[in-house]
């Protein structure tokens, strides 16, 4: 019997798994990174026991096996589950934790060795009669393999992923997967595969014991990606027919089989437009989108797996299914910047009718599972998933409308997310009619830039007008609230007015400038006629640190509220503003029109602040991998310039505009932090 678990992870993860295990009375034990901060993170204070490990870089930290057990050894843990991603899949760790006299929660080290690497993977499930798509040789590709996928042989997770559609492109497609390949994994082995067009990804979760019952619980669709990463997955898939089911999870049972499995697992098939499939690996460990599945046949994955390690025998057949599920995905990140991370403090988080956090809901309803908490700090080491939110209802459509409208309505102050993207896609007709391929964000990719209309942001250049105003509202109400003297005065009020007041916000599309005038029947909008100011609630002084500012607007006859969030602008005695104050004044408002991000821009600029025209600044710390030009060089806008590495992924930072490299700053291996200058361009002479 296991009496207390280690959690080898971090984050949404390491919640989920210590959920469980309070449910069934487990002591736990967390682990943290110096890059965690100071163990504040929502997993560390969680859990009953934490151990920290020295260093910041995962190889230091989480891929460091020997650190790991000896925390579970330390703590007295007599268990370890490896969450998924870091060594959750690493045959030499699970020996280790068994070597060691603990109990290791997932598969045998066989098993997980046999899938390792998903070339000889291939090969034992083709042995088996599962079918597979042929490996190409990168070195003797024809013309006639085009298009073709390039992979990494050791890992997933979109790492080390290169599609192929010339032969031209094809030595750097190998050389940029071998390199993120190293990185993510340790391993640079790559292979090639034909690319499948108009596919989709359907995937079967499994579940086996030591004694030979094997349970397939149902598919899940995993389509919808961005870098070869799953942002949305549903289950069941539209896709797939009772009869094509029934194929797909024989051949997930029979891999099972062959490889002796136990725990939980997935396997991932690609399935073809005239509806052939085929086996593209199977993952040795609980998925990020168990959630889905966990609604549907309403079983709780984590505490199957404890159970089954602790020698459990399942039940010879699984529960029914019961309704559709859908997670999204929200990660830190600018889909508008070629899906670029996002770093930075995450003031607020809040997503609104949440039913469940880490656990079924007792009915159909909303699912939360979260890593993150407000004030946590997102930054380059890790994945920059913040949250899973699920919506479980008894029609996909049903299920589909429930998440858009609770993402719509989260609150998510800090740092630029997908939320926005995740919105449009599930009120998209083509997902809404279950045309979700594998290129299904690429086909609304014109000319090579952003999947179109789906990264706008849901807040038009009207409702940012708007939310600029109600901020302008909400920080005069703040500052006379402020006041040491008359504070009691209406804010903004002149005995003879002659000039407009005058405020200026850094918008997601530009500047914005605000002008009104105070009257006796309060504020005028010499911009917005059609708009009248009803009032503006500014929250009390001794507020348990809520700081949010409620402003309604009337707006040709419709009657608007726009929630206010001033950040480093609150006074210093309100309980919880030390250690808010991050970088000047932001402003987050949120609305029915769309939540809408604003900096506040100070009357006189510092010279000191100020940025040489054409400068091509770092948007995220990193690594410079590559510098793709020299001083002189003449460049085109969108010209990639240099490339960088940071979570494990390389970002390319491309030429705004056209002209001549006058400078260029940094060189390969370089690191550097956000907002460094890597080259300036200037028009050519």
């Amino acid at each position: 019997m296991i009496n207390s678990v280690l959690v080898a992870n971090r984050g949404e993860i390491a919640r989920r798994v210590f959920r469980t295990c309070a449910e069934l009375g487990l002591s736990t034990v967390a682990v943290f990174s110096d890059a965690d901060g100071d163990g504040a993170l929502p997993h560390v204070t969680e859990a009953d026991a934490a151990v920290r490990l020295p260093g910041s870089a995962p190889a230091e930290t989480y891929l460091r096996g020997d650190l790991l057990v000896s925390a579970a050894r330390a703590a007295g843990a007599d268990a370890i589950h490896p969450g998924y991603g870091f060594l959750s899949e690493s045959a030499d760790f699970a020996r280790a934790v068994l070597d060691a006299g603990l109990i290791w929660i997932g598969p045998p080290p066989a098993a997980i060795a046999a899938m390792g690497s998903k070339t000889a993977a291939k090969k034992l499930m083709a042995d088996a009669g599962v079918p597979v798509l042929p490996e190409l040789d990168a070195e003797t590709a024809a013309r006639s393999d085009l298009p073709l996928m390039v992979k990494a042989a050791a890992g997933g997770g979109g790492r080390g992923m290169r599609i192929v559609r010339t032969l031209d492109d094809l030595p750097g497609a190998v050389a940029a997967a071998r390199r993120e390949a190293a990185s993510a994994f340790g391993d640079p082995a790559v292979f090639c595969e034909p690319l499948v067009e108009g596919g989709r990804h359907i995937e079967v979760q499994i579940l086996a014991d030591r004694h030979g019952t094997v349970w397939t619980l149902g598919e899940r669709e995993c389509s919808i990606q961005r870098r070869h990463q799953k942002i949305i997955e549903t289950a069941p898939s539209p896709a797939v027919s009772p009869r094509l089911r029934a194929d797909l999870c024989e051949a997930a049972a029979i891999a099972a089989t062959t490889i002796g499995y136990e725990g939980a697992g997935t396997v991932e098939f690609l399935l073809r437009p005239d509806g052939r499939f085929y086996f593209l690996e199977v993952n040795t460990r609980l998925q990020v989108e168990h959630p889905v599945t966990e609604c549907v046949y309403g079983v709780d994955l984590v505490r199957l797996q404890i159970e089954i390690a602790e020698g459990a025998k399942l039940p010879e057949r699984p529960p029914e299914p019961r309704g559709h599920a859908i997670e999204a995905r929200l990660y830190a990140e600018d889909p508008a910047q070629d899906w670029r991370p996002a770093t930075g403090r995450l003031h607020t988080f809040e997503v609104p009718g949440v039913d469940a956090e880490f656990r079924v809901p007792a009915s159909y309803g909303l699912r939360l599972d979260s890593g993150v908490a407000a004030g946590s700090e997102i930054g380059v080491h890790y994945d920059s998933m913040l949250a899973k939110v699920i919506a479980w209802a008894p029609s996909r459509a049903a299920a589909a409308r429930r998440l858009a409208a609770a993402l719509r309505r989260a609150r998510l102050h800090g740092v630029t997310t997908n939320r926005d993207l995740l919105v449009r896609v599930l009120t998209d007709d083509d997902f809404r009619a279950g045309d979700t391929t594998t290129d299904y964000l690429e086909r609304r990719r014109p000319a090579g830039g952003p999947p179109g209309g789906l990264v706008a942001p849901l807040a038009d250049a009207a409702a940012v007008r708007l939310s600029a105003l109600a901020a302008a509202l909400a920080e005069a109400a703040a500052n006379r609230a402020a006041a040491p003297v008359l504070g009691g005065l209406p804010a903004g009020w002149r005995n003879v007015p002659s000039q407009p007041e005058r405020k200026a916000y850094a918008g997601p599309a530009g500047d914005i400038e605000v002008t009104y005038r105070f009257t006796r029947t309060g504020p005028r909008f010499d911009d917005h006629p059609d708009v009248s100011h009803i009032r503006t609630t500014t929250p009390h002084r001794r507020a348990s640190g809520r700081r949010d500012h409620e402003v309604t607007l009337e707006i040709a006859g419709v009657r608007r509220v726009f929630s206010v969030r001033l950040v480093g602008a609150d006074p210093p005695d309100v309980p919880g503003a030390p250690g808010d104050v991050v970088g000047g004044r932001d402003v987050f408002v949120d609305s029915g029109l769309g939540a809408v991000a604003l900096r506040a821009l100070p009357r006189f600029a510092d010279p000191e602040d100020l940025v040489p025209p054409g400068s091509l600044l770092a948007p995220l710390p990193g690594t410079v991998v590559r510098v793709l030009a020299e001083r002189g060089a003449a460049v085109t806008a969108g010209q990639p310039l240099v490339v960088l590495e940071a979570m494990k992924m390389e970002h390319r930072i491309a030429a705004a505009t056209s002209g001549v490299v006058a400078e260029l700053n940094v060189t390969a291996g370089q690191q550097v932090e956000s907002g460094t200058t890597l080259a300036v361009i200037v028009p050519p002479s």
